[in-house]
């Protein structure tokens, strides 16, 4: 899987500390703290029929992180949601858009990784892209990777920041064995998630889903949980390893970028019989309804 250009996103604005800029103008300082220690937070947003699934979450995880990081100064929600309003107006954009957001340290005085350097305060962008889910919806492949998630005490999962270099170097073994991404597993040894998206799958006609001890909570995810208890799926959040995604009858993965995806094979192992399941397509329906009946109007 890889993405392709739309010729659509050709001429896109995008918002770059306030500014709105075609994309081949728009530039963030060498002394931002982004470019200089990927000192930053970021939030994937979808849209939909003119909703913004989930942003108030999204916004929390992303003002949770900032605070993790001690920035000094975070935007306020509503300043944050009027930029992201002017910048999609500005691509008249109303569904299926894919918004990233980033929130840096800011423009530091001088080059350096001390915090104390940064007196400008944070730099806001707003990336919106026409981005329908990347994923194939017949199904992916995975492998598992040699390099595993950071634990808490070295690089908290839990702060959703702009060092991604694991899942990017996890994503380069996924393209030398031909699948599309790779499973993630913690320092224990237990699955956390892919180098993208979170991982559920079906054991013995039990939901299951990794705990998110070694990787951010996603938003999609605690949707899915939710759905899957509300419509008597159940579903249970626990550790496990590489053999009983093996032995799976089925197993998908969710994120805000693709969605819900099925997986067809783990290590050139087939998941189930082949073909996306009974449980996955019984949560990709509910999950559409959601989709298309809430959300933050912001268009």
């Amino acid at each position: 899987m890889q993405q392709q250009f739309d010729e659509r996103n050709r001429d896109l604005i995008v918002s770059v500390g306030g500014r709105l800029t075609h994309r081949d103008q728009a530039a963030v300082s060498p002394f931002d703290s982004a470019v200089q220690g990927g000192d930053a937070v970021w939030e994937g947003l979808r849209l939909y029929h003119g909703r913004i699934f989930r942003l108030d979450q999204h916004l929390a995880r992303l003002r949770r992180s900032a605070k993790a990081l001690a920035f000094t100064e975070i935007p306020a929600d509503e300043e944050i949601i009027a930029e992201i309003r002017r910048t999609l107006a500005a691509n008249q954009m109303t569904h299926e858009v894919h918004i990233r957001l980033t929130l840096t340290r800011g423009v530091k005085i001088t080059s350096g990784m001390d915090p104390r350097l940064n007196q400008a305060g944070p730099t806001l962008i707003v990336l919106p892209e026409h981005k329908p889910p990347v994923y194939d919806a017949a199904g992916i492949t995975l492998i598992t990777s040699s390099v595993r998630r950071a634990a808490v005490d070295s690089l908290d999962p839990k702060i959703h920041h702009n060092n991604l270099l694991t899942s990017i170097l996890a994503k380069i073994e996924a393209n030398a064995a031909a699948a599309d991404d790779a499973v993630m597993l913690d320092n224990r040894g237990f699955v956390a998630e892919t180098n993208a998206t979170n991982l559920f799958f079906v054991l013995d006609g039990e939901l299951c889903t990794p705990s998110a001890a070694a990787c951010p909570e996603g938003i999609t995810r605690e949707a899915i949980i939710e759905l899957a208890e509300t419509s008597g799926i159940g579903c249970r959040i626990g550790d496990f390893g590489v053999s009983q995604l093996y032995g799976a009858d089925e197993l998908f993965v969710t994120g805000t970028m693709g969605g819900l995806t099925p997986v067809l094979s783990l290590d050139g192992r087939p998941i189930g019989d082949g073909r996306p399941g009974p449980v996955f397509e019984r949560l990709t329906e509910l999950f559409a309804k959601l989709t298309a009946s809430t959300g933050t109007p912001v268009v």
